[in-house]
């Protein structure tokens, strides 16, 4: 059975590609969690497929890297972040 937590993950347009041990990763979820936008995580160390995928999807190796419904944003970047929310009405 499916989890009402994976579920409600489910529609998200965010996809969050990181790591356990990146503190930036925890601070765009934490953000995210904040402001109760759902998204998805998908841990680079653990999936390889994962991780070029946000290797392709943002043309350089650092994380988090951030899918917003298609618009890919590299690092922490709280106004990026507040703009692409805003522009694709994600919150």
């Amino acid at each position: 059975m499916i989890s009402d937590d994976i579920m409600n993950r489910m529609d998200a347009k965010i996809i969050v590609y990181g790591a356990e041990w990146c503190a930036f990763c925890h601070e765009a979820m934490h953000y995210f969690d904040k402001l109760g936008v759902k998204y998805i995580y998908k841990n680079v160390d653990l999936n390889p497929a994962d991780a070029k995928a946000a290797i392709e999807k943002s043309g350089q190796m650092g994380i988090p890297v951030l899918d917003m419904d298609g618009e890919i944003i590299i690092g922490f970047d709280r106004h990026k972040i507040d703009d692409t929310l805003k522009a694709k009405k994600l919150a």
